[in-house]
């Protein structure tokens, strides 16, 4: 298994926790983030911050879409804002914008899960 060179640091604020999202997202990427999912706890609301993300593959999309199932196997809702152009055109080609809420900014993001 390849190492990960991606960290996930995660923050509450009210009903929701943030995971802030920096370096590379890849398949490598898995432990940490699902370390990071289990940091947040029962959050109602799982929020990544992709504003400073470097890079993400087909396998960062894949653990995305695990995290996804995950979290709405906990009856959770999961948002991000941060998107470049880039990545906010894989989401809409790989239709995880109809699933994961995509917002302009923390707090739109933070409004939209009730915590703003």
């Amino acid at each position: 298994m390849t190492e990960s060179t991606a960290t996930f640091d995660v923050r509450q604020i009210g009903p929701a926790s943030i995971v802030d999202i920096r370096g590379d997202v890849t398949s490598g990427s898995e432990d940490v983030l699902m370390s990071a999912y289990d940091a947040a706890g029962n959050a109602k609301s799982i929020v990544l911050n992709f504003s400073e993300l470097s890079y993400m593959n087909s396998g960062g999309i894949g653990l995305l879409v695990t995290l996804l199932v995950r979290v709405n196997r906990q009856s959770q809702k999961l948002l991000a804002f941060g998107l470049s152009d880039h990545y906010r055109q894989i989401f809409e080609l790989t239709r995880l914008d109809e699933a994961v809420g995509i917002h302009d900014s923390e707090q739109a993001a933070l409004r939209a899960a009730g915590a703003g």
